[in-house]
């Protein structure tokens, strides 16, 4: 860069600009086309927006509004002749303005240094974006701190004079206000549910909000810790549903739990949700085994698998047709292959998938063909079915049961929790026929059994000498495994390319197991989070060394190590 000589702050820019391989001649910014729209920071900056962009109408000034990212969200005011200048390098909605990407510029920098900044003219980086000055002023939540947005003040360079930084100081600073308010709003009506929904139900309630849990002394009186974990587990699981909502979950302790959520609003915002809990136990009969028997083909010794288990043991040993259900690669096939070969090793075991027989007939008739030989069956992936399928199974099941005197076949099928709108002629007509429904539990409610999983895992896959440090282990039980023990499986599976044997330290886990945050990742929070993770085990986790390879401040990627929960 050459010119006159420019502020520390500026200078330095300039050098994680260069460093980040920013185009020095023309703007690239990302485009997101899908971002939220509707959040705590829009909600509260809206009204906020309305009343600047009022008062600056037709003037060369425009405010724009950033998530934490950097990603615009809202753009108001400004004349045309500003309007067309900034659409022609996209400071426009959907476009990242990070500093890594645009280069110095009053959002990115602003999120860089974490705090307020001017960039003038030709202190840009980017040689296009000096036609304009621009005050970003970073929006944090005025209760937890976090990082919420940027609020920044462009106008043409020439207009530029030095009440554009307080002025974006002085809007952020209301926007922050409006975020106590709206706040305040919210728990106000998510607290008066809660206290309605303890009044009339007399049992067990659950409330859940952005910022907000509670938990009636009923809840806490009639679950022990373990059990009430397993409920805050589930009832995040349902948190920001916009519709009422009822399911049943397994406890650790047997009871089978009932769980009603009905969400609150202020308006059409959604404030939260409360949950109320009846207990289901299981007859004193069941409650009375000494002992769950242990399943060859089975890992996990938790009480949540272990009572899932038993459910599929008693239903396959007296022949009840099951439905399996849960999340995708929670190993519902697993168990009820390993309960059938358990229980049921004389019968020869079917299974088919409609994906692959996509052909309704050829699935119909397949499904004729093994029960006709004596087979049991499996129908996996069942939510797939066609609606000429599910005509046909259900004249094939109805047949069976009425002709099933003796030696009747066991019948399950697979199929996802969240199976869509779609499954209403599988819920009303093929289900009937299944009296009975277990959810296997996601890995994240039986965390526990993660030990032995890894063990179980690594030995199927013909790595038997290859472990886990204590250390390891137990950072991989902090994660909150989205996809589950097929996921788990992933990741050892990405360990074992890279070493065959010996012990693992939790410096050779992939970046993804590095990091505890259980909020989405959005593919470039992924991407900077893995790059964050890389840097650091190349620096032997020297924080100070990896931003500057990565071309950050001490400060950015201190704070983004936090936000991402990434170990060190």
């Amino acid at each position: 860069m050459t010119g006159p000589p420019v502020r520390n702050s500026i200078r330095v820019s300039w050098q994680r600009s260069e460093a980040s391989n920013v185009d020095i001649d023309r703007p690239a910014p990302t485009y997101l086309d899908r971002f939220d729209r509707e959040t705590t920071l829009t909600r509260a900056a809206g009204p906020v927006i309305d009343a600047l962009a009022s008062e600056l109408t037709d003037e060369p000034v425009c405010i724009i509004l950033t998530d934490a990212k950097g990603v615009v969200l809202d753009r108001r005011g400004g004349d045309a002749s500003l309007l067309r200048r900034l659409d022609a390098v996209d400071l426009a909605p959907g476009f990242r303005y990070a500093e890594s990407e645009v280069g110095t510029n009053g959002i990115g920098t602003a999120l860089e240094i974490g705090g307020p900044i001017l960039v003038n003219g030709a202190e840009h980086y980017n040689g296009q974006l000096r036609v304009f000055s621009c005050a970003g002023a970073l929006i944090t939540h005025p209760v937890t701190g976090g990082l919420l947005g940027v609020l920044d003040i462009t106008t043409k360079a020439r207009n530029t004079n030095s009440v554009l930084l307080s002025f974006a100081k002085l809007a952020a600073k209301r926007i922050q206000e409006r975020v106590i308010e709206e706040a305040s709003a919210l728990d106000r009506a998510l607290l008066s549910d809660y206290y309605a929904a303890c009044r009339h139900s007399g049992g067990s309630v659950i409330a859940l909000g952005d910022e907000v849990f509670m938990m009636n002394t009923h809840a806490q009186q009639h679950f022990d810790a373990v059990d009430q974990a397993a409920l805050i587990d589930r009832a995040r699981d349902a948190r920001g549903g916009p519709k009422p909502l009822v399911f049943l979950t397994d406890l650790p302790s047997g009871t089978v739990a009932r769980m009603a959520y009905q969400p609150t609003f202020v308006r059409d915002t959604l404030a939260g949700g409360v949950i109320q809990i009846k207990e289901q136990r299981e007859p004193a009969t069941a409650r009375a085994q000494t002992r769950i028997p242990s399943i060859p083909g089975t890992v996990g010794t938790s009480a949540v698998w272990r009572h899932v288990s038993q459910e599929v043991l008693d239903a396959c040993t007296r022949t009840d047709w099951l439905v399996a259900e849960g999340e995708p690669g929670v190993g519902k096939l697993c168990l009820l292959r390993a309960v059938h070969d358990h229980a049921s090793s004389s019968r020869h075991l079917a299974i088919l998938d409609p994906a692959g027989l996509p052909e309704p007939d050829e699935l119909v008739a397949a499904a004729r063909a093994e029960l006709d030989s004596g087979s049991d069956l499996i129908i996996r992936h069942a939510h797939l079915l066609q609606a000429e399928a599910i005509d046909g199974l259900t004249e094939l099941l109805q047949i069976v049961r009425d002709n099933a005197v003796t030696d009747a076949p066991w019948i399950a099928l697979t199929v996802l929790a969240d199976r869509g709108q779609d499954s209403g002629q599988l819920d009303t007509q093929l289900l009937h026929f299944f009296p009975r429904t277990v959810v296997v539990p996601p890995l994240r409610h039986h965390l526990e059994d993660i030990p032995a999983l890894v063990r179980s895992l690594l030995c199927k896959a013909g790595f038997a000498d290859l472990t886990l440090s204590t250390t390891t282990v137990n950072q991989l039980m902090r994660l909150a495994w989205a996809g589950n023990i097929t996921q788990l499986r992933g990741v050892l599976t990405a360990i074992a390319r890279k070493r065959r044997s010996g012990v693992v330290q939790l410096e050779e886990l992939p970046p993804e197991c590095r990091a505890t945050t259980r909020r989405h990742l959005t593919p470039l929070e992924a991407l900077e989070r893995d790059a964050i993770v890389e840097a650091l085990s190349n620096s032997g986790g020297d924080k100070a060394a990896a931003a500057g390879a990565l071309g950050m401040s001490r400060a950015t990627i201190y704070r983004k190590i936090r936000d991402f929960g990434i170990v060190t």
